[in-house]
């Protein structure tokens, strides 16, 4: 019988571009997905034509299940009918937003840590043999981040060369004592989670802390997925809107192609528990000013920028994350994408959306 990937949130950014490779490496692909995101943060985002595309392509591989993940009843009738053939679960479905998590935070809890506290229950019950891959975040660390030693230069916030932190945060970086945001809570939750069922019950787990992690398939908000909103803002309306630090933030970008590619590698050679830091890294980290700048050159347009003072509880002022365990343990691995291919890819495809 066909190995199964079972993917949570299947047609969202990550979770269709692994859905897409595994389908391309001749597995069958289990996709869970309800389209929360689109009302959540009231967007019309991607998820029918992405559904479209997949069941066209490939019909005798692909189910998929417009389930809530919270719903541990249906979230069992649908594992236990395929778990003789389970060789990977990608739990990517989460409610992403921190200004979303703090209108309703029994909401974000139930979605981020409860429900994936459900679906490990499910996984070491009816297919402890396959591979557990779970999508966590860089706000794991909380915003302990903000206090280094960052020099500020007209267009970003920067560490001198010699720090021991200039080329990325690496995963030994404490989680202790700063604020996360009630998003970052959640997820830290779960985090600590799928590593406890990696060592405690011996099963394959593995989580990605990721940084801004985009695609020309993301469907951006201004509360989750900067960069496509950026981009599709500036397209559309020649506006965008920075949320504090003035527009100085500095983030490693990483295409989610390059995320499949890291869960599949994972999955061929699992190590248990394991916790990897994956994101551009410093060769891929602009800030928003020089995104800004790179749009303007691109697409010879003036725009209106709106500077918001304040910016997020708990968010970053500077964030590149150090992939190096990741790549030492899975040398094959490197990312692909440069900020500048990726930015352009994203124009291409919202330009064509609009035609």
């Amino acid at each position: 019988m066909k190995k199964i990937v079972f993917i949570t949130g299947s047609l969202g950014l990550i979770g269709y571009e692994a859905a897409l490779l595994f389908l391309k490496k001749g597995c069958g692909v289990v996709g869970i997905d309800n389209n929360l995101r689109s009302r959540l943060f009231n967007i019309k985002t991607q998820y029918d034509e992405k559904l479209q595309y997949i069941l066209q392509t490939y019909p005798h591989q692909y189910v998929h299940a417009a389930v809530d993940i919270r719903n541990v009843l249906e979230m069992k009738k649908i594992m236990v009918g395929y778990s003789k053939s389970i060789c990977t679960i990608i739990h990517t479905a989460a409610q992403t937003s921190h200004d979303w998590a703090k209108k309703d935070p029994l909401l974000d809890f139930s979605i981020n840590a409860q429900a994936t506290l459900q679906l490990l229950e499910l996984y070491r019950t009816y297919c402890p043999n396959a591979v557990f891959i779970f999508t966590s975040t860089n706000k794991v660390y909380g915003d302990l981040v903000n206090s280094l030693p960052f020099k500020s230069t007209a267009k970003r916030f920067d560490l001198k060369k010699d720090h021991q932190y200039y080329l990325g945060i690496p995963e030994s970086f404490s989680i202790d004592q700063s604020t996360h945001s009630l998003f970052g809570s959640s997820k830290v939750a779960a985090d600590i989670l799928v590593q406890e069922y990696g060592k405690y019950f011996y099963l394959n787990t593995g989580v990605f802390r990721l940084g801004v992690i985009t695609g020309e398939h993301q469907s951006g908000a201004l509360e989750q997925g900067f960069l496509t909103y950026l981009i599709h803002d500036i397209v559309i309306n020649n506006k965008c809107t920075i949320i504090g630090y003035e527009g100085k933030q500095v983030r490693d970008i990483l295409h989610a192609k390059d995320v499949a590619q890291a869960f599949y590698l994972f999955m061929k050679n699992p190590i248990r528990g394991e916790v990897y830091n994956l994101g551009g890294g410093r060769n891929n980290a602009w800030s928003i000013l020089e995104i800004l700048d790179y749009l303007k050159h691109k697409l010879h347009v003036k725009m209106l920028i709106k500077k918001l003072s304040r910016a997020r509880t708990g968010d970053h002022k500077w964030w590149i994350s150090d992939y190096s365990k990741f790549q030492k343990q899975y040398p094959q691995w490197k990312p692909t994408s440069s900020i500048k291919n990726i930015i352009d890819s994203i124009i291409t495809h919202d330009q064509s959306r609009q035609i």
